[in-house]
């Protein structure tokens, strides 16, 4: 006879392996925080413990009051850092900043794509999109006003995009087989 726990196991099992889908989704929210929030933390607080100025790269991005401060004080700083220096500060003063933010956001696309897309062998184009859409909030946060609501939709709502089923399905899913792999292990 099957005791409670074994029976839960396996209906968990059962679950992962029928919803692949929202296992990768689960698994890849927490690799997320995980990295981004905790052992990128770490690795800034270590710099700063030896001497250096190594500001986090995430500055508690869901205090955001706005797509603006999202994307230019909490998320990625050190991506927004560079991107500014060498793509839009350049471009602002050519064809000015509303074409330069389009452009930035473009290339955040692209880049996006060839580290999602690429790998995951499809799903191209909506990485790309998922920027271009945050470039559009931007400037209708800009028209209506910050907003928390609109942050949140305009970065949540075509999230799936930037994810897409095939990064997730292809990459996340298979990645996550071999961390359980490793696991079961040791």
């Amino acid at each position: 006879m099957s005791s409670v726990p074994d029976s839960l196991a396996e209906n968990l099992r059962i679950g992962a392996t029928e919803l692949p889908l929202l296992r990768g989704w689960v698994g890849m929210v927490g690799l997320v925080f995980v990295l981004h929030f905790g052992s990128f933390h770490l690795l800034s607080c270590l710099w700063r413990v030896l001497g250096r100025d190594a500001k986090p790269l995430m500055n508690w991005p869901i205090l955001s009051r706005s797509l603006s401060e999202f994307w230019g004080r909490r998320w990625n700083t050190a991506f927004r850092d560079l991107t500014h220096r060498f793509l839009f500060a350049p471009l602002s003063s050519r064809i000015g900043p509303r074409w330069a933010v389009g452009v930035g956001f473009l290339f955040s696309g692209v880049v996006h794509d060839v580290v999602i897309s690429v790998p995951a062998g499809g799903g191209y184009g909506w990485p790309t999109l998922y920027f271009l859409i945050q470039g559009g909030g931007l400037l209708l946060e800009r028209k209506l006003g910050a907003n928390r609501m609109l942050t949140a939709v305009v970065l949540l709502a075509p999230a799936f995009g930037l994810f897409h089923p095939p990064f997730v399905l292809n990459v996340v899913v298979p990645f996550l087989d071999f961390l359980t792999g490793i696991a079961s292990h040791a």
